[in-house]
């Protein structure tokens, strides 16, 4: 067996970002930039005012002074003359500074008569005027590449004129679920039968991290069914299995994969739930093989399939998001696996975070996974711990899942 960094760090080796292509700016949001933005204007692009009021020279616009108002200056139609001694001109939010005015006095700080604006409050040279390039210049990089796109940035790109954005293609996932005993929802259950929970969870988790999921029809334990599965997939950048993943009678995910090129590069992770994990290749199609326990598959997902995505998406390899939390109840040693546990993060008396874990770890319980939004990290050989003590936990609701 071998540790869940060594799986991360080999799974991500293997990995190489999807090409790039080039997408409207409407579309951009949630993809990874696969070159920089840069911006293709000055903003402002001049002198601009930031309140509605008077364009006015500070000089002039002491308190009690009587300005001539010679023009107005509202968004998109500058005042086209110059501001003298004694002048002044209406101005809009967002409008030039008309040339030889240096401030702007307030609308609600003077008081308009016929062709005259009363100051009622001096004001200060600069006072509310946004310089240009205040926000940005022309030719400066506004988004750097490898970086998912927020709201914010689409704002960003598109005040530095951009229309159209070079992103990473988001992977495509194939899914495949195995197994006899398993029925898509809503069909008849036969004897001993379970409804298939692994494909749609996943196929949530891989939009989540910007993924497309391209989920396969159920295939039966039996290797012509698995085989034809996968070479279905090798249209996409990763197949991803659930179920079968063991060395049982029925666990035939590596044998039936086997005559169509796969490659074995590591089967068993010293981790708890989730030991058995298949990684390898089908031709040049990366294949993560997951449990077909529910929580056993979510568990590893995080931990595996997660950071896969991001690194296909074109995002800089990150380490697993950690953050230390108050421990809510005790907890006893653990043993030589790596520990992830289902736990709630919650505040105590005094208004601090603490994780609780669950009472019951069981990974076949999907119901106290769904009721988690926190996995409690206990390293091997973890000591005894009590409660107050600081643990490492990574958040499911940070992730989105």
């Amino acid at each position: 067996m071998i540790s869940v960094e060594e799986a991360r760090g080999r799974i991500l080796e293997a990995l190489s970002p999807c090409g790039a292509e080039t997408v409207p700016l409407a579309e951009g949001w949630n993809r990874v930039l696969a070159r920089p933005v840069a911006a293709r204007l000055t903003q402002p692009p001049a002198d601009v005012s930031a309140m509605d009021g008077y364009a006015v020279r500070a000089a002039d616009a002491l308190e009690g002074a009587m300005l001539r108002v010679i023009g107005a200056a509202p968004a998109g139609h500058p005042f086209a003359g110059v501001v003298g001694a004694g002048e002044a001109v209406r101005i809009f939010t967002g409008a030039p500074v008309p040339e030889g005015a240096d401030a702007i006095l307030l609308q609600e700080d003077a008081t308009a008569a016929g062709g005259t604006v009363r100051v009622n409050e001096a004001v200060r040279p600069d006072r509310w005027i946004r310089r240009a390039g205040m926000d940005f210049r022309a030719g400066d990089t506004l988004l750097k590449a490898g970086r998912r796109l927020t709201a914010r940035d689409i704002g960003l790109a598109a005040a530095g004129n951009h229309a159209w954005l070079a992103v990473h293609r988001a992977p495509r996932i194939a899914i495949l679920a195995t197994g006899d005993e398993i029925v898509l929802p809503g069909e008849p259950l036969p004897g001993g039968g379970i409804v298939s929970s692994n494909a749609h969870m996943l196929a949530a988790l891989v939009r989540a991290a910007g993924g497309v999921p391209v989920v396969l029809p159920i295939a039966g334990d039996n290797h012509d069914a698995i085989g034809a599965a996968a070479e279905a997939a090798r249209r996409c950048e990763m197949l991803v299995t659930t179920g079968g993943a063991s060395v049982g009678e029925h666990d035939l995910v590596q044998s039936a994969l086997a005559p169509h090129g796969f490659t074995l590069d590591f089967w068993k992770i010293a981790m708890r739930p989730g030991k058995p994990l298949i990684w390898g290749r089908l031709g040049e199609t990366p294949v993560l093989g997951l449990p077909g326990n529910p929580v056993s598959a979510l568990v590893c997902s995080v931990l595996f399939l997660w950071p896969a995505l991001a690194r296909l998406s074109g995002l800089p390899v990150a380490p697993l998001p950690l953050r230390m939390v108050r421990l809510g109840a005790a907890l006893p040693e653990n043993d030589r696996r790596e520990e992830y546990m289902r736990a709630r993060l919650e505040t105590d008396a005094e208004g601090r975070a603490v994780v609780v874990p669950a009472t019951r770890q069981d990974s076949a319980m999907l119901r106290i996974l769904a009721g988690a939004d926190a996995l409690l990290q206990r390293p091997p050989h973890a000591p005894a711990l009590q409660a107050g003590a600081l643990v490492p936990v990574v958040s499911l609701a940070d992730l989105g899942i």
